[in-house]
């Protein structure tokens, strides 16, 4: 028998592979299902090269706070608010404000009028409030030096007086950080349909409002009024106060990297916060956006200011007192109640375990009325005395929904995923950077590794994200390191530092 010996190879392992966000590409933005906003938004996206999804979240966004105080639509699950909440994804340099400023720019000058109209009225009511309160101090007096007749007297003098002249409200249409006592106030004092539009929305979810003590209380307030359910606020010193009738649009333009860990918050998700939204990251045109070829439609530009600027000059139907808002009921045409059913059993279908949904209920499950809200919003953008929705609305709103539950389904694990890389990303660069030790433990990272990762279980899962990619190499249980034995330890490769 003859023997074969084999040829050994000295086993040289891979390199260490690089942490990568693979996030597949989005279905393109349906521009054509925006109706009557479709003109303004190619305009706009003609003058920036911008991804034409900014400008198209950026017309839905004003074109929900323009008509959202006029009407609620009926959806398979009741009347609700025409409120829509959008949140944009974009990296710096994306032209953001761009898009946002020309069809910002009717409200903005509204506001500029209605800003030098109340400066006039509050010089009126100045005037008017220092009467009543002299009046009524003078009654106060005479009936505290009086008695009997003269007190009864002062009483009916008191009545005839009447309640104090109320302030006028603020102007003001829009805020970008608000608190939520500040946003309760603005309600209060201001006017009762409002928006939180931001081309900065990072400001916004890392701010006060947004902060570990304030953050619950934050995200329960614009969840009811997505509803439209009223806002109710108690604080030492001021009292309760509810308001009814107030409706609110927002639109959030924010950073990948804070989106990231916006959605993978469980507070965000858990509250219901997160699917309320309309959500989408459009792909980067950057490096493709030549001056050559930019296009000019200031006509259609000048259609939608017209438009939105009349709808702002027409009143909303209110309490003169409350300032509450009473909306009228906007009706489905028969054909598009068939639509917004055919679709919304589709959503509940692919919900069922194993389902495309099944996942992702939170936000599916909204898929439906989101359709209705945005249906209800091209129908007033176009007649704000529209009889009832219909079908050829109702068509592209349901497109538009759809796109944006692709997005949702899309985004959401990559979110997850995406700042679960983000940690092992930074305790990489910790341990070649700054840690001079050859092993590692968990309890090393907790200690003195990143902010991020101060709590055993994302230091561990940090850990073992490196060692898949190759970075740290296990030690056999029972390994001394630094002079015990240790159940669990990893050796780092320093000899991979300079890999990227």
């Amino acid at each position: 028998m003859m023997n074969v010996h084999a040829t050994e190879t000295p086993f040289s392992p891979e390199s260490p592979q690089p942490l990568l966000r693979e996030i597949a590409a989005g279905a393109d933005y349906p521009v054509h299902a925006l109706g009557p906003l479709t003109d303004a938004v190619q305009a706009v996206h003609g003058l920036t090269q911008a991804p034409i999804a900014i400008p198209g979240a950026s017309a839905l966004a004003v074109a929900s706070l323009a008509v959202q105080g006029f009407a609620d639509v009926e959806t398979l699950g009741g009347t609700r608010a025409l409120s829509l909440y959008l949140l944009t994804i974009a990296g710096s340099g994306e032209r953001k404000s761009s898009c946002d400023a020309p069809l910002m720019a009717a409200l903005r000058t509204f506001e500029r009028e209605q800003g030098k109209t109340q400066r006039n009225d509050l010089q009126s009511w100045t005037n008017a409030q220092a009467l009543w309160k002299g009046e009524r101090d003078r009654i106060l007096s005479e009936a505290k030096r009086g008695k009997g007749e003269k007190r009864t007297a002062a009483r009916v003098d008191l009545n005839a007086l009447g309640a104090e002249p109320a302030a006028p409200p603020s102007a003001d249409r829009t805020v970008t950080e608000p608190t939520f006592e500040g946003l309760t106030r603005l309600y209060a004092n201001g006017q009762p349909s409002l928006g939180i539009f931001s081309d900065e929305g990072g400001q916004f979810l890392g701010g006060h409002a947004m902060n570990s003590e304030n953050r619950q209380k934050t995200l329960a307030a614009l969840n009811d009024l997505w509803q439209g359910n009223a806002i109710r606020r108690t604080r030492s010193g001021d009292g309760h106060a509810t308001l009814y009738g107030r409706r609110l649009a927002v639109h959030l333009m924010v950073q990948p990297g804070v989106a990231r860990s916006f959605m993978a918050d469980p507070m965000a998700a858990d509250t219901g916060f997160l699917p309320r939204f309309l959500i989408c990251e459009p792909p980067s045109t950057i490096g493709t956006r030549l001056h050559g070829i930019t296009q000019r439609n200031d006509a259609a530009l000048g259609r939608f200011g017209e438009r939105l600027h009349r709808i702002l000059e027409t009143p909303m139907p209110m309490d003169p007192d409350t300032r509450e808002l009473q909306p009228r009921t906007l009706p489905l045409s028969d054909g598009a109640r068939r639509l917004l059913v055919g679709y919304s059993d589709t959503v509940e279908l692919a919900q069922a375990p194993g389902g495309d949904l099944s996942r992702l209920a939170g936000y599916a499950s909204k898929s439906a009325e989101q359709a209705a809200r945005i249906a209800g919003v091209l129908t007033l953008w176009r007649d704000l005395r529209a009889d009832n929705v219909t079908p050829d609305d109702m068509g592209k709103a349901i497109t538009l929904a759809q796109f944006h539950l692709s997005e949702a389904v899309r985004l959401a694990d990559a979110a997850t995923v995406s700042q679960e890389i983000d940690r092992a990303e930074a305790l990489r660069k910790w341990l070649f950077e700054n840690w001079a030790g050859p092993e590692i433990m968990v309890r090393d990272v907790v200690r003195l590794g990143p902010n991020a990762l101060r709590e055993s279980p994302k230091a561990r899962a940090a850990l073992s994200l490196l060692e898949r990619h190759g970075w740290i190499a296990p030690l056999d249980p029972g390994t001394v390191v630094r002079g015990a034995a240790r159940n669990e330890s990893w050796r780092i490769i320093k000899d991979c530092a300079h890999v990227v």
